[in-house]
C-alpha cells in the first residue's frame, strides 16, 4: 500500500496541521505492514504556480516535477494532506499542487454527460487547522473546495480531522489538538469504508 503525505503549512514546527498529518501518517505506519510513504513539503519544495510557460512546457525541469507530482498522486492508495486554513481557504502552495493534479485524460475527462473522474479508489485524509471556528459556516471555503476538487477527480472518500479555534487562546489550541488527535481515523476503518 502506498501513502502520499503532503504538508502545506508555512509554520514549520509550530504548525498544527503538520502535527496532525504526522500523527495520521504515524498511525498508518504503525498499523499497515509494508506501507510505502512518499512525502512532499510544499513550503520547502513548492510546486510552481501555473503560468503560460507551464502550459507551453517550456521549462523541462518544471515539466519533470509536474509529472512526478502527478505520478505520486496517481500511485497513492491513501493521500494525507496537512492543510491549514489561510484566508478562509487552502494555502496557495496546496492550490498549486492541486493544479498539477488536474490533468485532462489523467485525473478527469469530459464526456457528453459532463466530467468523469479518473483517479477514484483513493482515500484522502485532510488534517486541517484553523485559527477560528469555521466548520459549516459561510467562511469555510477550505472543506467544500477540497471535497469538490477530489470528487472531480473521482474520489468520494475525503475525510477531515480538524483543530479549530487554535488562535483563540493557548488552552483552545491545546484542547483542539487533543480533540483532533483523539478523532484520528483508523486505517482499517478507512479500508472498510
Amino acid at each position: 500500500m502506498k501513502l502520499l503525505h503532503i504538508d502545506a503549512s508555512v509554520l514549520g514546527d509550530n504548525s498544527v496541521s503538520r502535527q496532525l498529518s504526522a500523527a495520521v501518517v504515524q498511525q498508518w505506519r504503525d498499523q499497515v505492514p509494508g506501507l510505502e510513504v512518499s512525502y512532499r513539503d510544499l513550503d520547502a519544495q513548492p510546486v510552481p504556480h501555473l503560468r503560460s510557460s507551464s502550459l507551453a512546457q517550456s521549462d523541462p525541469a518544471e515539466v519533470a516535477d509536474a509529472e512526478q507530482v502527478l505520478a505520486q498522486f496517481l500511485a497513492a492508495d491513501v493521500v494525507v494532506i496537512g492543510s491549514p486554513m489561510y484566508n478562509f481557504s487552502v494555502a496557495s502552495t496546496l492550490k498549486a499542487w492541486i493544479d498539477r493534479l488536474a490533468v485532462a485524460g489523467r485525473t478527469f475527462k469530459y464526456t457528453e454527460n459532463g466530467p468523469v473522474g479518473l483517479a477514484g479508489g483513493k482515500r484522502v485524509i485532510v488534517a486541517s487547522s484553523r485559527g477560528g471556528l469555521h466548520t459549516g459556516a459561510p467562511t469555510d471555503f477550505q472543506d467544500p473546495y477540497l471535497r469538490q476538487v477530489f470528487a472531480f477527480f473521482g474520489i468520494d472518500n475525503v475525510e477531515f480531522v480538524r483543530a479549530e479555534g487554535i488562535a483563540y487562546s493557548p488552552q483552545h489550541r491545546t484542547d483542539a489538538i487533543a480533540q483532533a488527535l483523539a478523532a484520528l481515523p483508523q486505517p482499517e476503518e478507512l479500508a472498510a469504508a
